[in-house]
């Protein structure tokens, strides 16, 4: 059974555990995420990011998740980020938040990401920074969750988005302590370093 299935309810308590350092990543996605047009998040999950900005459509391979999704008001769908059941140039943008490190081939569910955005849309990824205090921290810890992740670099992901055509290429960054010892919701900055979570939004050029 897929790990998120399994412990879909721990990954849902998470977000309220640790509500600050979720509202500080939420404040970072809201510099890029586009307020208008027909969205989509790979890897939607319980929809903790997708519900509160508007992000309206969802896919995701865990089926318990996408249950919860749906009661949350996103339109979530059981699949792979790797051969998404969608139409060519679908979507406005496309968010992919934290799960690119848990996917086989972030190559290739990229490329299906650029393949159902429209001319200039954005794509819009968010991690885990491989080489920042929290990326360590949580490679250390090896929880339930990130001992199955392979954690990116901003430099990497944005060499991959090159490769497939993306430019004009921006970078915010949130969390700079550790999620539990976060108090207040943090003001996200530009850049990439030294905050654990990073945003990349970058536009679909060709």
């Amino acid at each position: 059974m897929n790990i998120f299935d399994r412990y879909y309810k721990r990954y849902d308590a998470w977000y309220d555990k640790n509500r600050f350092a979720y509202l500080s990543e939420l404040e970072a996605l809201r510099k890029v995420v586009p307020r208008k047009g027909k969205g989509l998040e790979i890897g939607v999950g319980t929809a903790r990011f997708a519900a509160p900005l508007g992000i309206s459509s969802g896919i995701d391979p865990a089926k318990k998740m996408v249950k919860i999704a749906r009661e949350r008001g996103v339109d979530a769908k059981v699949g792979s980020g790797e051969n998404l059941p969608l139409k060519n140039s679908a979507f406005d943008y496309v968010a992919i938040i934290i799960s690119l490190a848990f996917l086989k081939n972030p190559q290739k569910v990229l490329k299906e990401a650029k393949r159902v955005l429209r001319k200039k849309g954005k794509i819009i990824v968010a991690i885990v920074e491989k080489g920042s205090f929290l990326g360590r921290f949580y490679k250390k810890k090896k929880g339930v969750f990130y001992r199955e992740a392979n954690f990116l670099s901003a430099g990497e992901v944005a060499k991959m988005l090159k490769g497939l055509g993306f430019g004009n290429f921006s970078y915010h960054q949130a969390i700079f302590s550790l999620p539990h010892k976060i108090k207040s919701v943090e003001e996200p900055r530009r850049g990439a370093s030294p905050g654990g979570f990073v945003v990349i939004r970058a536009s679909k050029e060709k």
